[in-house]
C-alpha cells in the first residue's frame, strides 16, 4: 500500500484506501472530535503506510507552490548562520520565494519528524546544514518523501542528493602546511563538533600535514571542541597550560580560534610573538578579534547562494540533484608569525 513514486500522497488516496470520507480524513488529521478511536487509528495507520502528510499551506491557499523554502540548521556559530541566511536570501530576492528559517537545538528531535515538519510548514523545498545534512534518518525520510533538498557542505559520497561543498581536508592540510612554512613544530588542533563531517576532515588534513613535514602528531596536541567560542577557550587554557605548550594552534572554526585567542589574552601570551593561531570559515568574527586571524575562507555565502540555486531548479524545472565544489581561500591576517626561538 503506497502512493506512487514521486508523488506526494493525497487526502483522497488516505479515504479510498481507508474506506472513509475525505471529511473523516480531515477531522482525523486536524484532531477533530465526532471520530471514533478505530476509525482515526485505521486512517493513521493508513496515512503512515502512504506516507501522507496534509500540507497547510495547500490547504490554506488552494494552489500547487507556496513559494517557501526553508533552511534548516544545527549550528551554534553565529557567524556561519549569518552567512547561510544572507547567500539564501540574495539567491531568492525577485524570485518571489520567501526563506523560512528553522533552528535545530536537538538533532534527535527532528529525526522522523522532519517531512512532517516540512509539509506542515507548506514548504516547496529545504536547504539542510551540518550535521543535520549527513545524518541517516533524516536523509532516508528526505529520500523517501520526494522532497526536493539540498545540503550544504554535505558528506558527497552519498549519492542521489545535491550536495554543496569545499574540500575541507586539502583546505586543512593548507592551513597548517602555511604554520609549518612559519617554522612551527609543536603544532596543536582544536578539533570540531566531532557529529560534524567537516570536523574529521579537517583533523585528517591537518594530521598529513604534519606527516609530510616528518612530524608524528601528538594526542596531547589534539583537543576535542564544539565549534563554540566556549569550547575553544577551554581547549586552548589546557594547552597553553601544558609544561610544553605548542607555538601554533590550528582551531577548526574562527569561533574556536577567537576562544584560543582569548585563552592567550588571559596568559598575557603575546599573539603572534610567541604563540600563532589561525581559525577556519572566514566569518566576520575573523576580522571583528585582534590580532586578526589567518584563516582559510570557506565561501559559507556562496554556499548558501548556490545550493539555493540548485534548489529552484529542482522545484521549478525537475532537474537531477547535482554537486557543487566551490573553491576556498587561505586569508593571511596578523595571528600567525614566524616560530618563536628561544
Amino acid at each position: 500500500m503506497t502512493s506512487k513514486i514521486g508523488k506526494r500522497a493525497t487526502i483522497r488516496d488516505v479515504a479510498k484506501a481507508a474506506g472513509v470520507s475525505i471529511k473523516t480524513v480531515s477531522r482525523v488529521f486536524n484532531d477533530e472530535p465526532n471520530v471514533r478511536s478505530e476509525i482515526r487509528e485505521k486512517v493513521r495507520h493508513v496515512g503512515q503506510k502512504l506516507n501522507y502528510h496534509p500540507n497547510v499551506a495547500a490547504r490554506n491557499l488552494a494552489r500547487r507552490r507556496s513559494h517557501l523554502i526553508g533552511l534548516f540548521f544545527e549550528n551554534p556559530s553565529p557567524a556561519y548562520v549569518t552567512e547561510l541566511q544572507m547567500g539564501a536570501l540574495k539567491r531568492l530576492r525577485g524570485t518571489g520565494y520567501r526563506l523560512l528559517i528553522f533552528p535545530v537545538e536537538n538533532r534527535a528531535d527532528i529525526r522522523g519528524a522532519m517531512v512532517s515538519t516540512v509539509y506542515a510548514s507548506g514548504l516547496d523545498g529545504v536547504i539542510v546544514t551540518p550535521p543535520m545534512c549527513d545524518d541517516p534518518v533524516i536523509l532516508d525520510e528526505l529520500l523517501s518523501s520526494h522532497l526536493p533538498f539540498v545540503r550544504v557542505a554535505g558528506d558527497n559520497s552519498i549519492d542521489k542528493t545535491a550536495s554543496v561543498i569545499i574540500d575541507d581536508e586539502a583546505a586543512a592540510f593548507d592551513l597548517a602546511e602555511y604554520v609549518l612554512r612559519l617554522g612551527h613544530r609543536r603544532i596543536a588542533i582544536v578539533i570540531g563538533d566531532e557529529t560534524h563531517r567537516s570536523a574529521g576532515l579537517r583533523l585528517m588534513g591537518f594530521r598529513r600535514a604534519l606527516r609530510t613535514a616528518g612530524i608524528e602528531p601528538e594526542p596531547a596536541m589534539e583537543i576535542q571542541g564544539a565549534f563554540t567560542f566556549q569550547s575553544g577557550l577551554e581547549a586552548g587554557r589546557r594547552l597553553l597550560h601544558h609544561a610544553n605548550r605548542p607555538t601554533a594552534i590550528l582551531a577548526s572554526n574562527d569561533d574556536m580560534a577567537a576562544g584560543v585567542l582569548q585563552a592567550a589574552h588571559e596568559l598575557r601570551i603575546p599573539v603572534p610573538q610567541k604563540l600563532s593561531v589561525v581559525g577556519f570559515d572566514d566569518t566576520a568574527l575573523a576580522k571583528m578579534v585582534w590580532p586578526q586571524l589567518t584563516t582559510i575562507r570557506q565561501p559559507v555565502f556562496e554556499m548558501a547562494e548556490r545550493a539555493t540555486d540548485i534548489l529552484l531548479r529542482q522545484i521549478e524545472t525537475g532537474t537531477a540533484p547535482e554537486t557543487a565544489k566551490l573553491s576556498y581561500d587561505l586569508v593571511i591576517r596578523f595571528s600567525a608569525g614566524e616560530a618563536p626561538t628561544g
